[in-house]
């Protein structure tokens, strides 16, 4: 990204969003749990986020504190990630080795109506902090628990990260099926962690809806593997949806080599015509239409779901012929669906990002100028918002203590 400066917006005083009046105590770290938790305090939770001091081996804290590398003078334990999935939270410490810090804890409890954990459920246990025991302080709570593998399965309890759930759910088998390289691979993304993050907050609005109608809490897993698994095979489970299979794995249009950003002139472009006129019109665009026309492999859907893969090597070599400004203009008037391809440094001057507002600056108090990505969401009549800064490790504990009388604790 570019190292331009941009006018720095003021953070809202107060929360819009349609989960305004909803408090969550948050046990999450790293991805997964913190950014399904921070989608909620956008649109309006209260978070009060629950960090350890450390072991005396470590900082303490969220471990994403500690990620990556901040400006001179800046206070440690801001990292760039934990900057972009820990804002409008509040951060207490509290040592849960300790018997007052359980006390504090369980005050918090009562004024909760969420409990968002992605801490091991055994761990939970030995804190006194399963659902039976927070729901004896308050019957009605919300336990939302990121979980690695569903309690149900022999898997129950390992620890399950980003790289693991990759591997288990299928996701590294997708670049060998689409290159022939036979060395399973994990996607360059939190994809598993950041999908699980998904639905992990779908699940607590979900939760809250059902609380809302029937005054009832509820215990909540959301296994990572399982809703990996699921998002993965939307597509992929493919003609293994029938029993017995009728094919293979894996949807043919997408995993097919030739899917891919192609190479015009003077850059790359992302393209997809769909129905039989776009594809007729693109290819008379190219100077292919008679020849694409009279190929029987490509007369219509079905016949070119069977051969993607020449379909697809046709565009490459018809993209090469016109530069990426030329294709824009020619199809875009045709509502053929292309797109610039935009590397990490070219998004800075996407003009549609520019337009919506998409990257906002903010002056933190102590790390100085940084920048986020807007909530995405437009809520016409409660608009999500960003209300404070990414904490420092503990910056609220006296006030939380203090809120809810726990100080004493």
């Amino acid at each position: 990204m570019g190292a331009k400066t941009h006018a720095s917006q003021t953070l809202a005083d107060k929360p819009t969003g349609p989960l305004s009046g909803v408090r969550i105590l948050d046990l999450t770290s790293v991805v997964n749990g913190a950014y399904g938790v921070q989608i909620l305090a956008d649109q309006g939770a209260d978070v009060i986020k629950v960090e350890d001091p450390g072991s005396g081996r470590g900082e303490g804290g969220d471990i994403m504190r500690w990620a990556g590398h901040l400006p001179e003078g800046a206070p440690k334990g801001m990292g760039p990630i934990f900057l972009t999935i820990n804002r409008n939270k509040r951060s207490i410490v509290l040592d849960m080795k300790q018997e007052s810090a359980k006390r504090a804890l369980r005050r918090l409890i009562k004024s909760c109506d969420v409990i968002a954990s992605s801490i091991r459920y055994d761990g939970m246990k030995r804190l006194g902090l399963s659902y039976e025991d927070v729901a004896a302080i308050k019957p009605d709570i919300i336990f939302v628990h990121a979980a690695g593998y569903g309690s149900d399965g022999p898997y129950a309890g390992e620890p399950a990260y980003d790289d693991l759930i990759q591997s288990a759910s299928g996701m590294a088998d997708i670049l060998p099926r689409t290159d022939g390289n036979p060395v399973p691979r994990i996607l360059p993304t939190l994809v598993a962690d950041k999908v699980s993050g998904l639905f992990f907050s779908q699940a607590v609005t979900a939760a809250l809806l059902h609380k809302a109608r029937t005054g009832e809490g509820q215990f909540v897993e959301v296994p990572m593997f399982e809703c990996v698994t699921s998002f993965l095979l939307v597509e992929h489970l493919y003609d293994h949806t029938f029993a017995p299979p009728t094919g293979q794995w894996g949807y043919q249009r997408v995993i097919n080599p030739n899917r891919k950003p192609f190479a015009t002139k003077d850059g790359y472009i992302g393209l997809l015509p769909y129905t039989d006129r776009q594809w007729d019109q693109f290819f008379d665009a190219a100077g292919y239409g008679e020849q694409v026309k009279n190929d029987p492999r490509f007369a219509d859907y079905s016949t070119r779901a069977k051969h993607t893969k020449e379909l697809y090597g046709l565009i490459e070599q018809a993209a090469a012929t016109k530069t990426t400004q030329e294709w824009l203009d020619i199809l875009k008037p045709l509502s053929i669906p292309v797109v610039k391809t935009n590397g990490l440094a070219d998004l800075d001057e996407d003009p549609h990002l520019k337009a919506v507002g998409f990257f906002e600056t903010y002056e933190h108090p102590e790390v100085g100028t940084y920048r986020l990505m807007k909530p995405p969401v437009k809520f016409s009549k409660s608009p999500a918002n960003i209300r404070r800064h990414p904490p420092k490790l503990g910056e609220h504990t006296d006030e939380i203590l203090a809120e809810f009388g726990a100080h004493e604790d």
